[in-house]
């Protein structure tokens, strides 16, 4: 069709028709392909925004989890505290101690909490770009540093209770018996890997009491006990102020995703 008026227009002579018919061709030429460039753009844009839905549905899924794991290692740093204190009353009023009272106190005083988040390393997988608001994507890049007090202080505890505190109470009294009224209360069974769920298939162990003397009043007049306990206090007290922040950081996170899933 364009080629049999171009035609007509050269035979017929008229030069200047032709030059005009040919720059309106090449402008319709041009605003085809900016039209088509443009609707490529829309559909990338439009792929791009799918991959970014899906991601953040996926992240949203983690840092909820995240976040009901923090909660869970709090509590149980809590447990550790409170237990803590309850020594300590018994070491400051010998009138107040009662042996079964005390094992499980001390067997409470005993495990570590342990905060494995899911991390991930957006920025090294290129998703990161995907994520359009500038919040979200700066608040996800801190993230995995974020952790490390939290961490850090977990580890301080465990080193902690691994070689000093654990020998202490290994030379100072009977663990056989502190482990087996500590299956019995299933203490160990909330420290499940099911979050939330409290185990009871530890409290089916049993591996009796110790056929040795245990002095409990000797182990509380012990003055490395009340450091022992002091450590085990105040390590993770600051681990919880640093969970404070960090479960912060994950509200904040989980808001702002929230959010942006909305409004998608």
């Amino acid at each position: 069709f364009f080629r049999k008026i171009r035609y007509n227009l050269m035979s017929e002579n008229k030069t200047g028709k032709y030059l005009k018919y040919a720059i309106g061709e090449i402008i319709l030429v041009m605003v085809g392909i900016l039209l088509a460039l443009q609707v490529n753009n829309w559909n990338e844009s439009r792929k791009e925004r799918a991959q970014e839905t899906i991601l953040l549905k996926q992240l949203l899924t983690d840092f909820n989890s995240n976040l009901k794991q923090l909660d869970q290692k709090i509590s149980f740093r809590k447990d550790f505290m409170n237990s803590s204190k309850q020594l300590f009353k018994y070491i400051d009023d010998p009138n107040l101690r009662d042996k079964d009272s005390i094992d499980i106190h001390i067997a409470k005083t005993m495990p570590y909490a342990t905060f494995d988040p899911i991390i991930n390393d957006l920025a090294s997988s290129g998703e990161l770009n995907l994520i359009k608001n500038t919040d979200l994507k700066h608040a996800l890049s801190r993230w995995s540093s974020e952790i490390n007090d939290v961490i850090e202080d977990e580890t301080i505890w465990k080193k902690y209770r691994n070689e000093q505190y654990f020998p202490f109470l290994i030379k100072h009294y009977q663990l056989r018996t502190i482990r087996s009224n500590a299956y019995k209360a299933n203490i160990l069974g909330l420290y499940s890997l099911k979050i939330g769920e409290n185990n009871e298939a530890y409290s089916k162990d049993d591996i009796g009491v110790s056929n040795h003397k245990e002095d409990f009043n000797a182990l509380l007049n012990h003055p490395d006990l009340e450091d022992h306990l002091t450590r085990c206090y105040t390590i993770n007290s600051w681990a919880n102020v640093q969970s404070d922040v960090l479960r912060k950081r994950i509200e904040e996170i989980i808001a702002l995703i929230e959010n942006e899933i909305t409004n998608d």
